[in-house]
């Protein structure tokens, strides 16, 4: 779940979900194989995240707490995924300054499996195997190494929608109804459209979508080959499937339908509650993410209707325990307590990060959101992840979106031609990962 770019999160005021079915309390008690921090056999454990995993707003680090009063969690959060993974490499190559969990999201796995298993514990060690069944296959797939190590525990996964301003659609004229929209906007086609009818009615310095790089990102999550193949070779330059959503992406930008907002920018996190734009691709965890931004005065101008052009996925994140880890047995008690169903579904409850435990996904199907207009978006939310393609994973899949959305950015931001950026976006690439 990538998220927003100031060094720390401001505190986040995360709206209520009313969700179907009692949500289990889980138990348990931690021990120590390793020297404690202080008297009394205390256990200070260090979680270093980017972005809003939303742990703390949830309320879950004061619940382990209390369950284990040894244990006290101190977490540290790089809003921006691109800087806190480049931290992250310096610190794996140094072997120092690791925290005892670690978030890894879900563009940098294959990474991890394929390139760096010797900087992370198997999780087997502590008994993860037996933890197999309670997550969806793809999820566990993906951090487990070809000879059988699992590098990482699932939190998230991304099941993709749109959410939208039912003010500002009302103020241009557009139908707010999340089922109408979702017949008019079936097609991506059909969502420049009704952009186009938005731009000539919409209330003043209001545009239809925030970013195309938010409108590329959330279409290449459609799609089951991106940027590699299932063989491991870098396609993105041949994939007619991503050439297509690069092309939609430049007909938002020419047709001026965008803010022109860099995502997770100052600008950007602002223009949430200034109704700077009328509509935002929105992966699960989004939609915490937006009330954050947008406040108390939001609650009731937001809606969420299916997604255009078919079902997909936007991120997702694992926790993992670096080999370096100064307390490796109680890091995997946390995490394995954190990424259980019933935590999942209260994460749910409390943020909208969708879960990628089996059990917790049942317990959240009938959960609605009076934030976002009471949306269904446990229906939503949980057709989406049901339909979406499962992802080939590439070891550089989220630099290779970065340089393409940074492209992308220069035709909406200076005007440049397709052609030129996608040169650009080339070279970018051909210069990060060689």
């Amino acid at each position: 779940m990538p998220i927003a770019r100031a060094a720390k999160r401001a505190a986040v005021r995360l709206g209520a979900v009313a969700l179907a079915g009692a949500l289990l309390a889980a138990c348990g008690s931690g021990s120590s194989d390793t020297a404690s921090d202080g008297e009394g056999g205390k256990v200070t454990l260090t979680v270093d995240l980017f972005g809003s995993f939303g742990y703390k707003e949830a309320g879950l680090y004061a619940e382990y707490q209390k369950l284990h009063p040894n244990i006290t969690i101190k977490q540290t959060d790089t809003e921006d995924e691109a800087d806190y993974w480049k931290s992250l490499q310096t610190r794996l190559a140094g072997g120092g300054g690791l925290a005892d969990v670690q978030g890894i999201e879900v563009g940098r796995i294959a990474s991890v499996t394929q390139q760096q298993a010797d900087k992370f514990e198997d999780l087997k060690k502590y008994g993860a195997d037996k933890l197999k069944s309670q997550f969806a296959d793809a999820k566990w797939a993906a951090a487990t190494t070809k000879d059988g190590a699992v590098l990482g525990l699932g939190t998230d996964v991304g099941p993709e929608a749109m959410c939208y301003r039912t003010d500002l659609f009302k103020q241009a004229g557009l139908p707010t109804d999340r089922e109408e929209l979702a017949k008019k906007w079936s097609t991506w086609d059909g969502y420049l459209e009704l952009g186009k009818q938005y731009k000539a009615k919409a209330p003043a310095k209001s545009a239809w979508l925030d970013s195309v790089g938010s409108l590329f990102s959330i279409m290449i999550g459609q799609e089951e080959e991106r940027y590699y193949d299932a063989s491991g070779k870098l396609i993105w330059e041949t994939n007619p499937a991503l050439k297509t959503a690069w092309d939609t992406s430049v007909k938002a930008a020419e047709g001026d339908l965008s803010a022109k907002l860099d995502q997770w920018s100052p600008q950007w996190n602002q223009a949430f509650a200034a109704g700077s734009f009328a509509t935002i691709p929105c992966p699960a965890w989004m939609l915490g993410y937006i009330k954050g931004q947008a406040g108390d005065a939001g609650k009731g101008k937001w809606d969420i209707a299916k997604l255009p052009g078919g079902a997909g996925n936007w991120g997702g994140s694992y926790l993992s325990v670096p080999r370096a880890a100064k307390h490796k047995k109680e890091a995997y008690e946390l995490i394995q307590w954190l990424t259980a169903p019933e935590q999942q579904a209260k994460l749910f409850q409390k943020q909208g990060n969708f879960p990628s435990s089996t059990g917790a996904i049942e317990k959240v199907a009938g959960a609605t959101d009076p934030y976002f207009s009471g949306a269904p978006i446990g229906q939503i939310f949980g057709d989406a992840a049901k339909a979406a393609p499962v992802q080939v994973l590439g070891v550089h899949d989220q630099n290779v979106n970065q340089q393409i959305t940074n492209a992308l950015s220069e035709v909406e931001r200076k005007g440049i031609s397709s052609e030129k950026a996608w040169g650009n976006a080339k070279k970018g690439v051909e210069n990060t990962i060689g």
